[in-house]
């Protein structure tokens, strides 16, 4: 295994003056998941969104540090921010599907690459949402608006869509909060297949979450990155103090 993403001294201010991330320097392996956790405001969505340029979009008073990418460093002014958000692609904690059919949800993205070719459509469709372990239940219903489906059938929808674009790396920020066990089960037995092709990164909405997913495990505290290691350690033989109370629930 090797690291597919480098965070090297990685610091983040608000422009209100809150530090939201703290000198952060880990490596995230390939293929393989690695979650981030803690309590609410430790930094973790941040980082997530660090990692595709999304906060470019919000007030930043100051910044630090480099994450390479395949050796690139991605917080460089010419990366090609479009580019960078084609490969490492996100799905967020509340689905947010498009006002159109399950299948144009799926193919809009590619048809804005320039994809005009119907029968590569079909297949990303077909691909994507076998990835994302709702093709069973939906192939006949893809015609359908994707309104018109539970809230976790969406939700897998919309890492389906994210997988269409084929990307390299999936970010995932607590993507089951608002879901039922048996939908939380689905998209949880869906990042098991996925991480055979995609490196992936989740932000869980519990520890009982981060243990069952993580391959590694990165717990972080008011912005700094208190202990990082491989899943099974973490949640069962912390090194540090402050990780054991939280994963055993003294505090969080």
């Amino acid at each position: 295994m090797t690291d597919k993403i480098v965070i090297e001294a990685l610091s983040l201010t608000y422009s209100d003056g809150v530090e939201s991330l703290r000198n952060i320097s880990m490596g995230v392996r390939e293929n393989a998941v690695t979650v981030l956790f803690g309590p609410a405001g430790g930094g973790k969505s941040t980082l997530l969104r660090c990692l595709n340029r999304l906060n470019d979009l919000t007030e930043i008073r100051a910044s630090a540090g480099r994450i390479l990418i395949d050796g690139e460093n991605i917080l460089d002014p010419k990366t090609d921010v479009i580019a960078l958000r084609r490969k490492v692609g996100m799905v967020f904690a509340r689905p947010v599907v498009l006002p159109m059919s399950i299948r144009q949800n799926l193919t809009y993205g590619l048809e804005l690459a320039g994809e005009k070719r119907k029968s590569r459509l079909d297949e990303a469709v077909e691909r994507s949402l076998k990835l994302a372990a709702i093709w069973d239940e939906i192939k006949d219903r893809l015609d359908d608006p994707a309104i018109a489906l539970s809230g976790g059938q969406q939700q897998r929808v919309c890492l389906a869509r994210v997988l269409a674009l084929q990307p390299e790396i999936i970010l995932l920020d607590e993507p089951t909060s608002g879901l039922d066990p048996i939908s939380t089960g689905k998209v949880e037995a869906a990042l098991l297949e996925l991480k055979k092709e995609y490196t992936v990164i989740l932000v869980p909405h519990s520890v009982q979450q981060a243990a069952r997913a993580a391959d590694f495990a990165a717990f972080f505290l008011q912005g700094e990155l208190v202990e990082y290691g491989e899943g099974k350690s973490i949640f069962t033989m912390p090194k540090e103090k402050r990780t054991e109370d939280y994963v055993t629930g003294r505090f969080g």
